[in-house]
């Protein structure tokens, strides 16, 4: 007969100290914002911007490989991407991969260079946009809660086990607090430059 609780190993922390516990959680919530900034980057605005072509793979003799692998990319005017290729009878499979990444967008050649418009949007567009980021920081302010609920497991835990004093716990807990705090407002104000970006008429 099985006597064995399987919630046993998780009844002590993996943590050491106290100084773990905040370098694990900060950790976590700096690539919590690392990974906000990547995805405002996708998400278009009326200006021109090489991170919107980011997601765009290109059919390189039967491998996909990343746009920025195969090609140069600029932005010589406001609302205009260049696509200069390294190897020039690339020219088609870049062309048709921008056009098949679903961003809205309608790339040109002459043969030797990619130029991709970028179109202006509509005001309801712009709305939209708004909305889907506000829905991505909202999910990034909820990845940062979670870490701080596991960072704060953690120290119960090692309250528990006796490895920190009470008074130790109570400062990380504030010291947790304080750092989660820190980087909700960091994703309240990139989102709310994005947002400006998007809804900011030309």
């Amino acid at each position: 007969m099985k006597q064995e609780k399987e919630s046993a190993p998780s009844s002590t922390s993996p943590f050491k100290n106290v100084k773990e516990v905040e370098a694990n959680a900060r950790t976590r919530m700096d690539k919590v914002l690392a990974d906000l900034q990547s995805e405002m980057a996708h998400i278009r605005t009326g200006r021109a911007n090489i991170g919107l072509l980011d997601s765009v793979r290109v059919d390189y003799y039967g491998s996909p490989v990343p746009l920025n692998q195969v090609a140069q990319l600029h932005v010589p005017e406001p609302a205009m991407i260049t696509v200069q290729p390294w190897d020039a009878s690339t020219i088609g499979a870049i062309e048709k991969a921008i056009r098949g990444a679903d961003l809205g967008l309608n790339p040109s050649n002459d043969g030797k260079l990619i130029r991709v418009p970028i179109p202006p949007l509509t005001e309801e567009r712009r709305r939209d946009l708004a909305k889907k980021l506000s829905h991505i920081a909202e999910e990034r302010r909820v990845t940062l809660r979670n870490a701080r609920r596991d960072a704060n497991e953690h120290l119960k835990k090692m309250l528990k086990d006796k490895l920190i004093s009470e008074d130790e716990e109570r400062q990380a807990l504030e010291s947790i607090q304080k750092l989660t705090d820190g980087q909700i407002a960091k994703i309240d104000q990139a989102a709310k430059a994005k947002e400006k970006e998007i809804l900011e008429f030309k």
